[in-house]
């Protein structure tokens, strides 16, 4: 195959595939990241070798190539760790190139923190990893350079040693001398910003590690505080855009008469199951039978998942639905919001909406199984029972990270908040939002208190206790 062919090979091409460059055959093996039509990275062998590919391909093949080549050199000339760049090349008309060692023995940071992030914020294990992480950063920052694209997953580690990957996010200010102050604070806080929210009472704590490596600038928590929620801010409004376009996430089908939304990872097991949501949900087992909604857990491939279809019961409500989202669309939205912002729901996998002439009529949301007790059955519903501290504390952290990032639930009754993996997670997204404006979600956070606490008697131990713990927006009480 030629490197020109590959803009048109799709998501998935069949592999090894055969690529024919200037300086010999390349058999790519497997492939890591692609971005159809555009860039292929993945092992390959070349000259007898292992290597890790970078093949650019389409209009912007060119412009791609240069700055994945500027960075590599940037790292090397500065004597920064980062992968030996073996070959590389441009040809008018086909497309780019970058062969890289393969570091076989490497791990990215980012799948070493998946197994220390449910650890309590900033475990000892979490403050070595993040503590090596930004001694990475500090080093790269002192020689005068940033990575826009700053994570956990292009820091790989090998043998003891800690590599910086993806050239083609490198840029350079003055390089050999220390990046400037404001362009220092943006890039740590794009890097914080992508860490859970509950880490950054702890940021004093792992910034030394930084500043060991590039003391040029005093820094400290405060001055990271607006960096960090600006970019926050936009990684958010960035994900949610994406969660109806096709992309490299989900999967979406578009007609007048239908929209199917899937996990692109899971598409193969679930379009069917989209297909057949009601011969389903009439095979499964029912949790909810109600007018406006029906839930069934139903088994794909061995596990439970959750299918929820939001009825239509007549012309009124049919006349009131048709124009707007449906409830399916928003609840797949705020469930997505909620684990992007690391607050536990069961992960949304698919949603549905049936069409006629472009206006919605029924609609069906596909969510993972949570199978723990909801919360009155593990506090005692008459409130003369007090809870474990460790299930306590998981309710504080709950409702302390819907007020940092002012979401109301809505509809707070026991049966919506499950006990799950150590943590209390939320369901029933229905009426959940998201507020802008401080006075109103003050108002709404108040709701959602009040009503919580009325799950138990007024005059319980269990009540009373809660009162105190759970935390209050200022210039609200509980209704």
């Amino acid at each position: 195959m030629r490197l020109s062919e590959l803009a048109s090979a799709g998501r998935r091409p069949a592999l090894s595939l055969s690529i024919e460059l200037p300086g010999g055959e390349l058999r790519l093996l497997s492939l890591l990241r692609v971005l159809p039509g555009q860039r292929y990275v993945g092992e390959a062998e070349w000259q007898g070798r292992r290597v890790l590919a970078k093949l650019l391909v389409g209009a912007r093949a060119a412009r791609q190539h240069a700055r994945e080549l500027d960075g590599a050199r940037l790292l090397r000339e500065q004597g920064l760790d980062t992968p030996e760049l073996l070959a590389e090349g441009l040809v008018a008309g086909e497309g780019g190139w970058l062969l890289f060692e393969f570091l076989a023995a490497a791990v990215s940071l980012g799948s070493v923190w998946q197994a220390v992030a449910e650890q309590p914020p900033l475990s000892a294990a979490q403050q070595a990893l993040l503590g090596e992480a930004l001694g990475a950063i500090g080093r790269l920052h002192a020689r005068g350079l940033w990575q826009d694209d700053l994570h956990l997953d292009n820091l790989l580690r090998c043998r003891e040693r800690l590599y910086l990957i993806d050239g083609g996010g490198i840029r350079a200010q003055l390089a050999g001398q220390p990046l400037a102050r404001a362009q220092a604070l943006q890039n740590l806080g794009v890097f914080f910003a992508q860490l859970p929210a509950e880490l950054e009472p702890f940021i004093d704590r792992l910034l030394p590690a930084y500043l060991q490596a590039n003391p040029a600038h005093a820094l400290d928590a405060s001055d990271l505080r607006e960096p960090i929620a600006a970019v926050r801010r936009w990684r958010l409004r960035d994900y949610l855009k994406k969660l109806g376009r096709d992309c490299t996430l989900f999967s979406v089908q578009r007609s007048r008469d239908d929209l199917r939304i899937v996990r692109r990872d899971q598409a193969e097991a679930l379009l069917p199951l989209l297909e057949q949501a009601d011969a389903a949900i009439g095979a499964g087992v029912a949790l909810k039978q109600g007018g406006s909604a029906t839930v069934a857990r139903v088994e794909l491939a061995g596990r439970p998942v959750v299918i929820k279809r939001y009825n239509i019961k007549g012309l009124g409500h049919w006349l009131k639905r048709c124009w707007r989202p449906s409830r399916a669309w928003h609840s797949w939205v705020e469930g997505n919001r909620l684990e992007f912002l690391g607050i536990a729901t069961p992960r949304p996998l698919a949603m549905r909406e049936s069409r006629r002439f472009g206006l919605r009529g029924r609609a069906w949301l596909i969510t993972e199984h949570a199978g723990g007790e909801d919360i009155l059955r593990r506090f005692a519903r008459d409130g003369s029972r007090l809870p474990p501290e460790n299930e306590l504390q998981a309710l504080e952290r709950l409702f302390a990270a819907l007020c940092r990032e002012r979401i109301a639930h809505g509809d707070l009754k026991g049966t919506n908040l499950l006990w799950q993996d150590g943590r209390w997670a939320l369901i029933d997204l229905d009426a959940m939002h998201q507020h802008r404006c401080p006075r109103r979600f003050a108002r709404a956070y108040a709701k959602d208190r009040a009503r919580f606490l009325r799950n138990w008697p007024a005059d319980s131990a269990l009540y009373r206790l809660l009162d105190q713990r759970l935390p209050q927006v200022p210039g609200t009480c509980p209704e």
